[in-house]
């Protein structure tokens, strides 16, 4: 498993967190077929608990930039996204183009046709703030 398919199973797991599920054991073994020990596997789950630890910081950044949107309108897929690409940025491991670029790609992948563009859109608005320092 390498970093993009692990971005989207952890993107996976936080769609079914929202869904109502736990992103548990079964899901991961089961339905991802992720075992523990995969060299992407902490990757994912880390990515999976920091979103699910803050979520309430991570919607209040997207909240100021999903403009004429409510967070409540966006579609779960696309939130999904979103909330992990801002815990990516949040955490500044990976290079912003990078973290942007790969969600775009999951919008692409999973979403409808205008995903990508509004991602894109959120996510560089978003990271031109933090990057100014406004939202530290």
């Amino acid at each position: 498993m390498d970093r993009p398919i692990a971005r989207a199973h952890a993107m996976k797991l936080i769609y079914e967190w929202e869904m109502g599920g736990d992103g548990g054991e079964d899901t991961r073994l089961n339905l991802l077929e992720v075992r523990p020990g995969e060299r992407e596997a902490d990757y994912m789950n880390r990515m999976f608990e920091g979103v699910v630890a803050h979520v309430d910081e991570i919607d209040e950044r997207l909240s100021r930039f999903v403009r004429g949107w409510s967070l409540d309108r966006v579609t779960r897929v696309d939130l999904a996204i979103l909330r992990l690409a801002v815990y990516e940025l949040m955490l500044g491991e990976e290079p912003e183009g990078v973290v942007i670029n790969e969600a775009v790609e999951l919008a692409n992948q999973y979403s409808s046709d205008k995903a990508g563009a509004f991602i894109n859109g959120v996510l560089g608005n978003l990271w031109r703030d933090m990057k100014d320092g406004e939202t530290h």
